[in-house]
């Protein structure tokens, strides 16, 4: 399939957005490149294509792979198209801006593998005269530190797409604040409303990339020094130990509860080895989102971990009431936990309500 030749009408945001999601479904990068820059030479400005094109396609991308209504393939490289697409636009001449705000480095924490949301956001900065250090997904700690310890940038933009990132997103904040740098962060997996940043100590958050750019120019306030915190002193309730104790034990419990589920599932009897190894997974994903929850002793993590396993599951015929058996024999294997065992009976209620039809 070939988008050549498409174009953009004016700045019409919708229209562009089509175009672009059409040359990305394609894996066209010529014609994504062509619809954005033939829209910004209309006259649509380069923060508006960041923010009300690439952005929402972007999001597109993600809901259209949970509803299994496009591959793993066609996400990836949808993806790679979008990203080129920022990169192309960061040197049309409408981009350049003389950085003159300040100097701010953005990074993903590391094991954040989702790149884009922090690209759109270092290249908005830039747009708004700001000298960026983009060091990309995945940056181990100590080398984010050494980064700022060299250049000193006014602040550090910290994203975290992943929620089971937020134990090394708190380590990272920490870090940073000690090294007396100021922390912005942003990303899916903080909540929709910051309830997260908070609760791990960042100095700020911001639920897009506007708002980032505003508080960075409005300055972030020093919240408090953390040199020689420890992360027991913003979450007391890590003293009982639940969250090491299940986070070292996930190579058994995942082990344990795809055994027991052969007999209590009886459908998996007949999966191939390649649905036991995705079982395996998924489970793992479970006990990774369940350790989280316990770090931060919130209920809602995990609960809205599951549903939306469920609506995934049940998007590609996998009945969802395969969760409830995994539930179960986690519980059975964690009873002596008290904290893990009402995550446990919360995320049982949420996909009881999640799977009963309603009626009009």
């Amino acid at each position: 399939m070939s988008t050549k030749g498409a174009e953009a009408p004016a700045t019409d945001a919708a229209a562009v957005r089509e175009h672009l999601w059409q040359a990305a479904l394609a894996a066209d990068e010529d014609a994504a490149v062509r619809a954005v820059f033939a829209a910004i030479d209309a006259g649509l400005t380069p923060e508006d294509a960041l923010l009300e094109v690439i952005a929402p396609v972007q999001r597109r991308v993600g809901t259209e792979w949970a509803d299994n209504n496009i591959t793993v393939a066609q996400e990836h490289a949808a993806t790679a198209i979008n990203d080129r697409v920022i990169a192309a636009l960061s040197r049309h001449p409408a981009s350049r801006v003389p950085a003159e705000a300040g100097r701010v480095t953005v990074a993903c924490v590391d094991g954040e593998w989702h790149a884009l949301p922090a690209r759109l956001l270092a290249e908005v900065l830039r747009l708004r005269g700001w000298q960026v250090d983009f060091l990309g997904a995945q940056v181990p700690t100590p080398h984010l530190i050494a980064h700022l310890h060299q250049h000193a940038p006014d602040a550090v933009a910290l994203s975290c797409s992943i929620p089971t990132r937020l134990p090394t997103a708190h380590a990272a904040i920490t870090a940073c604040q000690a090294a007396g740098v100021t922390v912005l962060v942003g990303g899916a997996a903080f909540g929709v409303d910051g309830r997260y940043a908070r609760l791990l100590g960042a100095d700020a958050w911001a639920p897009d990339a506007r708002t980032a750019a505003s508080c960075l120019s409005a300055g972030l306030p020093r919240l408090r020094l953390a040199a020689g915190h420890q992360a027991i002193y913003d979450l007391p309730h890590l003293a009982d130990q639940e969250y090491s104790m299940v986070s070292a034990a996930k190579a058994k419990l995942v082990r344990t509860t795809v055994g027991e589920l052969q007999d209590r599932f009886p459908p998996m009897k007949e999966y191939t080895e390649q649905q036991r190894q995705h079982t395996s997974e998924d489970i793992a994903h479970i006990v990774d989102f369940l350790a989280t929850a316990l770090y931060t002793d919130d209920d809602d993590l995990f609960t809205g971990f599951l549903t939306w396993t469920a609506s995934v599951l049940s998007a590609r015929g996998v009945p969802a009431n395969s969760l409830m058996p995994t539930l179960d024999v986690l519980s059975e294997q964690l009873r002596e936990f008290p904290r893990t065992q009402r995550l446990l009976d919360a995320a049982r209620t949420a996909l009881t309500t999640h799977s009963t039809p309603t009626t009009a």
